[in-house]
């Protein structure tokens, strides 16, 4: 792996690239401070559904690039290998394409995406908009076994999704017709990588050539992830050997494991996609060896698309994708029709038109979308002062515990769970400070959410965000009155169902829902704040030694989960420990 680079500053790199995008193609323009990619107005050109795409840095041409003419409408980017928030992509959704259609959000199965698409979805479905989402999960790298309720990464095969759903886009289809053939599409893409070594992000610091992480000179881990996740397994092999793998992970049903898609089509799509790492030269003798095998396994693509389309930033690997060709019963065009369908992306194979630079086109798009109306009064009234008292000890628990946290982290994660919780914290706790709680709880909720959104990223800043979301819509729909102990835990318990859908954690998995259920179940049942305290902290710790089936300890592996409790359930028990020793009310 290469450690030097000519950009080492991560956020120049980021926001640089993708300057270059408007340089390279003149038919989109760039939100600076939303890190998005979008297309430039276009008058005289009929409506269209508008598809929105994204996700961390680092994997260009993918998806900033993919931005054009059948192709995407747009794309948020976030910092290297990380979602982008979602108050990025709500302003994408709101106020940089086209909505008169209806929007598609399409997104790679990562937890951090999928909770930052999807709250910013739904606060466009609350605004009124016809909005829908796709999630695309095509990587067999890690089975069934491993990837437990996470699932399957989105990896390559995820572009071509985006080509075909683009091209039907083009062709004037609704957003039911495209939503669902990019459904089918994705439902029938599998996908493997491989690499020979992991890839230095930027910034960091040099990795350790003698730690376990590194591979071997003659090593390759077959199935490693876009973010240097590890795969199925390592070995020293040849590039026959190699592809031979790979494509009976791909392909072979008696893999239980991994036998996600049965590619028995008459029409097969073969993509064969560069991380970023292998030279033209080698990535041909690599499609040719792909080709060559397939024909073993009685495949003949009617389309071979070798290239590069989603990396890694330099990573020495490549992946091989497969597309089941199958009927969209739509009564259109078929998915080969829209694969061959022309579009103007810089990421994708077609050039730009002349047309399209002598038009010259400068228009942009306004930013006319707000964070959303202000919270009117709900009449659910509570003891202001006794709430603020005990939101504070609450928060500033939380502070206290961010070392402990961020030892429990470092052992099982990647060490920013503290420094996010406090983050979120201190943010609130400046808030307070300048506009105290003024006893209105849906007026004074919905002021911390906005808090919240700002200040916490990443997938705790999601979670929190759809949580307490949903949490003001239920205080919303209840009758004004005093606010009791059982008003709360019945909110609480709609917040729960609400943040079920965007995430399959649930208490056993080794998530911060552990800590969560345990105290509404318990608020609900007592109507007692410390009790429920108390259960979520006995819960909390009642995860040392639980296996993680969701999160990146997933991917992590080894034997700290029986070290430590789960990081974010041990930082929201503080919280309620906190709450709760000074709000004698509930």
């Amino acid at each position: 792996m290469s450690a030097k680079h000519f950009i080492n500053d991560p956020t120049l790199l980021v926001n640089s690239a993708l300057e270059s995008i408007t340089y390279t193609n003149p038919s989109v323009a760039l939100d600076s401070e939303n890190k998005i990619i979008y297309r430039r107005p276009q008058h005289g050109v009929p409506p269209q559904v508008s598809i929105i795409s994204g996700g961390g840095s680092g994997h260009e041409p993918s998806f900033s690039a993919m931005v054009g003419n059948g192709l995407l409408s747009a794309a948020v980017a976030g910092t290297i290998f990380a979602s982008p928030s979602a108050e990025q992509v709500r302003k994408a959704i709101m106020s940089r394409v086209d909505t008169d259609k209806g929007v598609l959000v399409t997104v790679m199965n990562y937890t951090g995406d999928i909770l930052n698409f999807g709250m910013a979805v739904e606060k466009a479905k609350a605004a009124g908009m016809n909005v829908e989402m796709v999630v695309v999960g095509d990587d067999v790298g890690v089975g069934r076994e491993k990837g437990g309720k996470v699932g399957r990464r989105g990896i390559a095969g995820t572009v071509l999704v985006h080509k075909i759903s683009g091209a039907l886009a083009a062709q004037g289809a609704s957003l039911e017709q495209v939503y669902k053939v990019a459904k089918l599409t994705a439902d029938n893409l599998v996908s493997v990588g491989a690499s020979l070594e992991h890839v230095h992000v930027p910034g960091r610091a040099l990795p350790d050539p003698n730690s376990k992480e590194s591979l071997g000179a003659k090593e390759v881990e077959v199935g490693m992830g876009i973010h240097n996740e590890p795969g199925s397994g390592r070995a020293e092999v040849e590039l026959p050997e190699l592809v031979s793998k790979m494509l009976s992970q791909l392909l072979d049903q008696n893999d239980s494991d991994r036998a996600f898609l049965n590619v028995n089509s008459n029409e097969v799509v073969l993509l064969v996609n560069n991380l970023g790492g292998v030279s033209v030269l080698e990535l041909g003798g690599i499609t040719a060896e792909v080709v060559k095998q397939l024909s073993k396994w009685g495949i003949q693509p009617v389309r071979i698309l070798s290239g590069t389309y989603m990396t890694s930033l330099n990573g020495l690997g490549f992946s091989i994708s497969l597309l089941n060709v199958v009927n969209t019963n739509i009564g259109g065009p078929s998915m080969i029709q829209l694969l061959d369908a022309p579009c103007e992306a810089a990421g994708w194979t077609a050039p730009i038109l002349k047309e399209t630079w002598e038009a010259k086109n400068k228009a942009t798009r306004e930013d006319n979308a707000a964070s959303g109306p202000e919270a009117k009064p709900s009449g659910l009234k509570y003891d202001a002062a006794e709430a603020q008292e005990a939101l504070i000890a609450g928060l500033e628990a939380v502070v206290t515990a961010e070392p402990e946290v961020t030892r429990y982290d470092t052992v099982v994660g990647d060490g920013d769970c503290g420094i996010g919780l406090k983050r979120g914290a201190e943010g609130i706790l400046q808030h307070l400070a300048a506009n105290p709680l003024s006893g209105d709880a849906v007026v004074d909720l919905a002021k911390i959410v906005s808090v919240v959104e700002t200040t916490m990223d990443g997938t705790s800043g999601a979670l929190y965000a759809i949580f307490l979301n949903s949490l003001v819509h239920s205080l919303k729909g209840l009758a004004a009155g005093e606010v009791t102990a059982q008003t709360w835990a019945g909110a609480l318990k709609q917040s729960c169902e609400a943040l079920s859908r965007y995430t399959p954690a649930r208490p056993g998995d080794r998530t911060v829902v552990d800590a969560l259920y345990p105290f509404v179940d318990t608020l609900e049942k007592a109507g007692n704040l410390k009790e429920a305290a108390e259960a979520s902290k006995k819960a909390a710790e009642g995860t040392k030694g639980m296996k993680a089936s969701l999160g990146r300890t997933v991917y992590i592996g080894g034997s700290g989960y029986e070290e430590v409790p789960d990081p974010g359930a041990w930082g929201l028990a503080c919280f309620f420990l906190g709450l709760a020793d000074s709000w004698e009310a509930i």
